[in-house]
């Protein structure tokens, strides 16, 4: 029997994860965050009062076992002067299924059976909730989308509304055999789901190992000038009594040309390891050249990533 690998997340971060792991024999439960209020997104939560749906399209897409046209029919975007304008493919069949079954996860289950995927995709609440952000300068934003726009130091997330978590998220929490964060923007992709008490609590009654995968560039306003430990450190305040008790970091060099191109185009900058002070929050880690930079941004090894995860899953 295949071992039981449950991962939290949402965005590019998650996805990329998970094109890697699905290349092993393990059972995959991806949990992902809905919150998401942009773009093709956010018109249809607005007009059909549903949970955000772009984060799970990318994740289908990336489990995904069909033909590479599916992929790109799934995130095709419409351009036309009219409604239509901007939404992708995947994101209106999507809010279409979920018209028709009743409930998103009951129509992300529907299209998983069409797309032969490598594994299970769970929103973490049927809720339409929205994501708000108290700042470091005392201000408060509403929004996924504002909140990464502003640009502004965190201090707190939490949702405007009260979320109901998904009862398919807290069984997976509680078969797992391994629990992890994936890598991501730290406050508006893996928080949110931490930020849904009952998911925290499922997670404390777990024996499962909890693994984050470090971020390899900082976020502009997010995380600037944080090492690998500030990001466990803020992990571990959402997280109830249980706390990381490993962390994936990356000790390859990443060139000097395209740290100069992240730094001038987006602001952002490599993530250090600080060894020392992860060793003092008791965090075993895992480090290797995971940087792969064929596109020309940077990016995870999703392949070498994957292997650790899956070996760690044998320590259970």
């Amino acid at each position: 029997m295949n071992k039981k690998v449950v991962v939290l997340g949402g965005g590019t971060g998650l996805s990329s994860l998970l094109k890697g792991l699905k290349m092993y024999p393990v059972d995959i439960s991806a949990i992902v965050s809905v919150c998401d209020d942009g773009r093709s997104t956010g018109k249809l939560r607005k007009e059909f009062n549903i949970p955000a749906v772009g984060d799970i399209r990318q994740v289908l897409v990336s489990l995904s076992e069909t033909e590479p046209l599916i992929e790109d029919l799934l995130n095709y975007r419409f351009k036309t002067d009219d409604d239509l304008n901007g939404h992708s493919v995947g994101n209106l069949m999507l809010a279409a299924l979920t018209n028709i079954t009743g409930n998103l996860t009951d129509g992300v289950e529907s299209l998983s059976k069409v797309l032969n995927l490598k594994g299970k995709i769970i929103p973490v609440t049927e809720d339409n909730v929205t994501l708000m952000a108290k700042m470091k300068d005392g201000t408060t934003v509403e929004g996924e989308h504002n909140i990464t726009a502003a640009k502004k130091q965190i201090k707190d997330i939490y949702y405007k509304e009260k979320a109901v978590t998904n009862d398919a998220a807290l069984k997976a929490i509680n078969e797992a055999d391994l629990i992890v964060l994936s890598m991501g923007s730290l406050f508006t992709s893996i928080i949110p789901d931490l930020i849904c008490k009952d998911i925290i609590k499922a997670i404390d009654k777990s024996k499962a190992p909890i693994m984050y995968v470090c971020n390899m560039m900082t976020q502009p306003g997010e995380t600037d000038g944080f090492k690998v430990s500030d990001h466990i450190k803020v992990l571990n305040k959402y997280l109830g009594k249980r706390k990381i008790d490993i962390v994936i970091t990356n000790n390859g060099e990443i060139s000097e040309e395209i740290i100069k191109k992240y730094a001038v185009l987006e602001q952002k900058d490599p993530v250090p390891f600080d060894k020392e002070n992860v060793k003092k929050l008791n965090v075993r880690y895992i480090s290797d050249n995971f940087v792969s930079t064929d596109t020309g941004m940077i990016r995870h090894d999703t392949y070498k990533l994957a292997f650790y995860i899956f070996r760690e899953t044998f320590k259970n």
